[in-house]
């Protein structure tokens, strides 16, 4: 794809349910490797144009002129459950919120999952 540029869109991301076997698709059909990769985004730069790969849906990528930020979207989903008041929650909030245990986002963020999840299991049961 050289000697060719794009007007209008600069960034496409795909969500895709196999990172690697994508990543080998897309390399060889831009002719061109990866230039980020990591287990939750794959980018390609071809004819002006960014491409990004990601797993499932679960992140979101933003450029600006010298910088990408790639965002995981479950982060919002957590923050909104802690923002709620537990009377609107309902059980199926149990799984996002276990599911957020699992990220790892440190001391604070911890203490403020498993305090919302003790809330949740006492409410709903455990899962």
């Amino acid at each position: 794809m050289t000697g060719s540029t794009t007007e209008g869109i600069k960034t496409v991301l795909h969500p895709v349910s196999d990172l690697t076997a994508a990543k080998a698709v897309y390399a060889a059909l831009l002719g061109v490797p990866p230039q980020s990769d990591s287990s939750y985004y794959v980018g390609f730069e071809a004819a002006g144009q960014q491409i990004g790969l990601v797993p499932s849906g679960d992140h979101a990528a933003v450029q600006r002129p010298g910088e990408l930020e790639v965002r995981d979207l479950r982060l919002d989903e957590i923050a909104g459950l802690i923002d709620q008041p537990l009377a609107t929650a309902c059980p199926a909030d149990l799984a996002t919120v276990a599911a957020a245990q699992a990220l790892r986002l440190g001391p604070e963020a911890n203490t403020a999952i498993g305090l919302l999840r003790a809330c949740l299991e006492h409410r709903f049961g455990s899962p």
